[in-house]
């Protein structure tokens, strides 16, 4: 179906008059007649009835035109989709409340001007088949989990390392330690219900209780973290990991701590992730600002991640 005939169709629909159609489309009123004729033909009704008052819609004409305003729609954002200099860099940050997001916020202060748009995806498949569609720009993972390397297409670097802290209640064993060991923590029943099986995070998770045999659970339904922050402030023997950059706020009254975690420090790898022929000129700019990161990924030996983090 050609859009010019259904975008002077839209037009004549709006203004209600076929001359008034053409002046906004810079044509004549007798192109703005044919191509509605022809239209018409394509579709084997009639579009319009002509009246003192201009043009009217007849009922096919009223139900065709939310569809031919929808084509164009389409229309305009495949064209958009490859305008790449002309529309916002899309990065997924996974949550609202991650490093990630908070990475951006950063990028988005560094450089005002380059318009973004924020999306969360929570499966590491679908973040990498939307790159690979263009759907998004960039995504922020750990990566590769075992089993899953990714496409040949798809770059990372590794752009921040994440230290991991153990939230307590008041009541917890550990809540007056200023800082805890792995070791101190074998006993402990950390509850995490977000961890969910396949994810990458999931993998993380896994690797750090064979290594350390630590008792992880991710039990029972996950209703956000306002009800993981109220359990754990109320259950003495619970507690949970967070990530240090994780930004949560809870009732003074809850007591929490953040203890830092020590001898070694486990850290979260977050990358980046882009498909190789991706041309938006704002993924440089963010690449060359993630390079400058304060706690970019770093070889010291008091650290952990999983062997199979890719290197910094």
């Amino acid at each position: 179906m050609d859009l010019d005939t259904v975008r002077t169709f839209v037009a004549a629909a709006d203004a209600g008059r076929f001359q008034e159609a053409a002046a906004e489309l810079a044509v004549t009123q007798q192109a703005v007649s044919k191509r509605i004729a022809v239209l018409e033909r394509k579709l084997g009704v009639r579009l319009f009835t002509r009246t003192p008052r201009g043009a009217e819609l007849t009922i096919d004409g009223q139900a065709f035109l939310p569809h031919a305003r929808e084509l164009l729609r389409v229309a305009d954002r495949a064209v958009a989709s490859v305008r790449t200099g002309h529309r916002p860099l899309r990065v997924d940050v996974i949550a609202s409340r991650v490093a990630a997001s908070g990475l951006m916020r950063g990028f988005h202060r560094a450089h005002p001007g380059i318009d973004l748009d924020v999306v969360m995806l929570f499966d590491i498949g679908t973040a990498v088949a939307a790159l690979r569609s263009g759907a998004i720009d960039a995504s922020f993972r750990a990566v590769a989990a075992p089993g899953r390397p990714l496409p040949e297409d798809i770059e990372s670097v590794r752009v921040l390392d994440e230290p991991l802290q153990l939230l307590t209640g008041p009541g917890h064993a550990l809540a007056a330690a200023r800082s805890v060991t792995m070791a101190r923590l074998v006993g402990h029943r950390i509850w995490m219900p977000g961890i969910v099986p396949g994810t990458e995070w999931a993998a993380y998770y896994e690797d750090l209780v064979a290594e350390f045999g630590l008792t992880i659970e991710a039990t029972g339904p996950n209703f956000g973290s306002d009800a993981l922050l109220d359990t754990v402030a109320d259950t003495p023997a619970l507690a949970t990991f967070m990530g240090e950059q994780t930004r949560l706020v809870w009732p003074a009254g809850h007591g929490l701590r953040r203890i830092p975690v020590t001898d070694p420090t486990p850290v979260y790898p977050h990358s980046l992730l882009w498909h190789r022929d991706n041309p938006h000129p704002a993924l440089t700019a963010l690449r060359a600002h993630l390079a400058t990161t304060p706690t970019r990924p770093t070889a010291a030996p008091d650290t952990w991640t999983p062997s199979w983090v890719l290197p910094g």
